[in-house]
């Protein structure tokens, strides 16, 4: 068993002010974590909001992005040096940048991506400048070098080492011109997970992640991964989608093994959820999840 440590990171530098950051306290209140062996491992405020463009980088609140990881790594860092097992609860998925860079200071490693989108674009084809659609090019090293080079460490994990895990953009991000996912990076898209399966597909991004040298690997989810259809509580909507049972089987997979390092969640917007009905579908789908790290002892 190991310890969960919750860092909330409600952060919508790299999309907008529109709910997502009170993403943290809507899971908490629906008894997210809500069991023994939870701490808090504290909260991270981000800079101040700036709604242009950065005219060097093409990117929204570039500078305060690039700061906010450093802060919210150190934060992560904290949390893997008592030997607990990192919850970052997001804002958006610009936060992954943070949590990668708390690994990347300690070595090679992988990463878990779930997310409806591929988040690939590089700041000329994405329409407003919007580092949540850019998080897994930056992560990569490609993109501005103040946010695809923090800390002159270069990519935060290599191509090779990244399994992207359920997304159904591909019709949106041609219309926009988004760059493609390498060759090198691991795919299975929506249409590969429900032709293997969930569990099958599951244990395939598993195994490829567990032989990337180094101390484990990161769970990124952007709930937008999930079915529209449950899952509507999102600013960016996309059809179709995993179900809650298919997600529950992804995470109970990807949480179970031992080298799993922390998981990050984003996206989730409870303004869209007025009587709170999604907020707990989504806090007991990521305590099931959960329950492979930490199992409840009887």
């Amino acid at each position: 068993m190991q310890e969960l440590a919750i860092i909330e990171a409600p952060s919508v530098l790299g999309l907008r002010p529109t709910g997502v950051q009170e993403l943290p306290a809507a899971l908490l209140d629906a008894g997210l974590l809500d069991r023994p062996g939870a701490v808090r491992a504290g909260r991270v405020e981000p800079p101040a909001y700036t709604p242009g463009r950065d005219p060097d980088t093409g990117v929204l609140n570039s500078a305060g992005i690039a700061e906010y990881s450093v802060r919210l790594a150190d934060a992560v860092a904290g949390v893997l040096d008592t030997g607990r097992f990192p919850v970052v609860l997001g804002g958006d998925c610009s936060i992954l940048l943070g949590a990668l860079l708390a690994l990347k200071r300690r070595g090679r490693h992988g990463l878990l991506f779930l997310d409806g989108h591929s988040d690939f674009y590089q700041p000329e084809a994405e329409p407003v400048g919007e580092a949540a659609s850019m998080d897994l090019a930056l992560a990569t090293g490609r993109g501005p070098r103040p946010l695809a080079d923090l800390e002159d460490r270069g990519p935060l994990v290599r191509d090779e080492d990244v399994v992207a895990f359920g997304f159904r953009d591909a019709t949106e991000a041609a219309v926009f011109g988004m760059q493609p996912l390498p060759p090198s990076l691991y795919a299975i898209d929506f249409d590969g997970v429900r032709a293997t399966g969930a569990a099958t597909a599951a244990r395939e991004a598993v195994d490829r992640l567990t032989g990337v040298p180094g101390p484990g690997y990161w769970i990124h989810l952007d709930v937008d991964v999930l079915d529209d259809a449950v899952m509507p509580a999102v600013d960016y909507r996309l059809p179709g989608g995993l179900s809650w049972a298919e997600l529950e089987q992804v995470l109970h997979t990807a949480l179970a093994d031992e080298r799993a390092t922390g998981i990050d969640v984003t996206i989730f917007n409870p303004r869209l959820d007025p009587d709170g009905s999604i907020a707990a579908r989504l806090a007991q789908c990521l305590n099931r999840g959960l329950s492979a790290r930490t199992p409840v002892q009887g």
